[in-house]
């Protein structure tokens, strides 16, 4: 156990970060070979939202120019490869942390703040974060780093503009964690 700022930090091991990026890469590899297509996951969400819409109002969905390239003439949103691969990562995720002894219904947080807001603040940054993964057409996945992987000048200016996003914001940010 290690101490930052005075307080004890968790032993829980992780995996090394390069090791995690040269199989995440191969995974990109994997997916382009057997799918012929690279990662993604909002649009997993979009599917699911298309799904649930037409569920709650068929009318609406059928009649709107968004939702209607989605749905009719015998299509399933939820059956698009979008929906498996990330069902595979809720899976893959939920065993990792089974098999490492992570697995605890808790939210992790600073003692200067609460469940509640961190809570608060998470959904806000994920619904911020879907907004932006819609006008940017692809999440960090689909944009950033399988654009990145076909050489996409889009996705090298994606990955900037979410590290640097990410640099810019962080002071503001930082005491909610640290």
């Amino acid at each position: 156990d290690g101490f930052i700022k005075g307080k004890k930090m968790s032993s829980t091991k992780y995996m090394n970060p390069y090791l995690a990026g040269i199989l995440l890469g191969l995974v990109l590899v994997a997916a382009f070979y057997f799918t012929g297509r690279g990662l993604g996951a909002s649009g997993a969400v979009k599917s699911v939202v298309v799904s649930v819409v037409d569920v709650v109002a068929p009318d609406h969905a059928n009649n709107s120019g968004f939702y209607s390239k989605y749905i009719g003439d015998g299509k399933n949103p939820l059956k698009t490869w979008l929906v498996f691969e990330v069902l595979g990562v809720l899976v893959g995720g939920f065993l990792s942390g089974a098999f490492a002894g992570r697995l605890k219904l808790k939210v992790e947080h600073h003692p200067n703040i609460t469940s509640k807001k961190r809570l608060i603040l998470a959904g806000i940054g994920g619904v911020l974060f879907g907004y932006g993964s819609q006008l940017g057409r692809g999440c960090t996945s689909g944009s950033a780093l399988t654009g990145m992987a076909v050489l996409s000048v889009a996705g090298f200016v994606s990955m900037m503009a979410i590290f640097g996003t990410a640099f810019a914001f962080a002071y503001f940010f930082r005491r909610n964690w640290i």
